[in-house]
């Protein structure tokens, strides 16, 4: 789907389509989830949980300063990666309308979270964003499963020459230390975008980017030495990548990567197939920010993360009764089976040698 052009509009992240195709196997799942009020806001719950974040990434900085210019203090980073991860789950909800219906609010809750909170893009974000869920895996149309660093078809990997080769060749075991640039990656791509945003998004989301660096870095050489601050730092966003990655990877990676020759499909198929469940309890829940329940999630983006759980037994049940296959697994099982799929995309470069 093409990227809306108007700053409102790109940041609000797409509700269902209509169905199109088979689409009428979508409709009863919809008006069984509307009938339950699985739609509706949860803002008090958001409410909570973001005053609950904010409490603990603010008691973790005041660790870091009470702690001062000592290596201990690097033990800090763990609970702010963990309590970015969070963060950054909040502006994600708030870029799929889950936490409020009105899109300035939606909006600027998710600039603060995403752009001054964490330092990245929140209009880079959901412009990748929608076009993965309006296609997921589609391999001409889902940026995420598009070339770059690593490839996820075939064809894909026999284009690879030079280093880019290597890489394809070994990157299911190379994708776990790879995760650990992704923090810094994500704060260059912000920038990188700002060129492609209209002027007010522009002004709004690079002053945004900028304070969080000035504040980030402030904070740091107050508490800590510039050689202990560069260690800390590079350590926080490794730490934060790594867990954004073990977030992601399972939702998508091995499972259907419709072409061309399968766009007739609708609503349902086009998500469920594409798409695999993490099984868990609260604390997966917790780790992964909802997105375990990765079916429900693209089935239903603007459903609040709480009423996924909710959801489920009534996506699992109408799958069966249409004969759609319902991928749900272990989180452990998730990792091995998207490893899996990289390896399988790099073994005809290994049989081919190192040409």
């Amino acid at each position: 789907m093409p990227s809306a052009t108007a700053s409102g509009a790109r940041a609000t992240l797409l509700a269902p389509p209509r169905p199109a195709g088979r689409g009428s196997e979508f409709a009863p799942l919809l008006k069984a989830v509307k009938a339950q009020g699985l739609l509706e806001r949860r803002t008090g719950w958001y409410a909570r949980g973001i005053a609950v974040n904010l409490l603990a990434l603010a008691a973790t900085v005041t660790a870091m300063a009470l702690t001062g210019d000592t290596w201990w203090t690097l033990l800090y980073a763990v609970p702010l990666a963990v309590f970015w991860a969070r963060t950054a789950f909040f502006g994600h909800d708030a870029g799929h309308a889950q936490i409020t219906r009105g899109r300035r609010t939606g909006r600027t809750i998710g600039l603060l979270h995403s752009n001054l909170l964490l330092g990245m893009s929140y209009a880079w974000w959901n412009d990748k964003h929608n076009r993965h869920h309006a296609n997921p895996n589609h391999v001409d149309k889902d940026p995420d499963v598009g070339v770059g660093v690593l490839v996820w078809t075939e064809k894909q990997a026999e284009r690879r020459e030079g280093f880019a080769r290597w890489l394809t060749r070994n990157q299911a075991r190379l994708f776990f230390p790879m995760l650990l640039l992704e923090g810094i990656a994500l704060k260059v791509y912000g920038f990188q975008d700002l060129r492609r945003q209209p002027g007010r998004e522009r002004a709004v989301e690079g002053a945004l980017l900028l304070m969080h660096l000035a504040a980030y870095a402030g904070l740091l050489l107050a508490v800590l030495s510039p050689g202990k601050a560069l260690v800390f730092a590079l350590l926080h966003h490794a730490l934060f990548g790594l867990h954004l990655g073990m977030t992601f990877a399972p939702n998508h990676k091995g499972m259907e990567m419709p072409d061309a020759d399968d766009d007739g499909w609708g609503h349902l198929r086009r998500q469920v197939l594409t798409s695999r469940n993490v099984r868990g309890g609260p604390l997966t829940d917790w780790f992964l920010g909802g997105l375990n329940y990765q079916i429900e999630h693209h089935l239903f983006p603007n459903a609040p993360r709480p009423h996924l759980r909710l959801v489920q037994p009534l996506v699992r049940a109408h799958c069966r009764a249409v004969g759609i296959p319902y991928a749900e697994t272990s989180l452990i099982d998730s990792y091995r089976q998207a490893l899996r799929h990289m390896h399988a995309v790099g073994a005809p470069l290994r049989r081919g040698g190192a040409a």
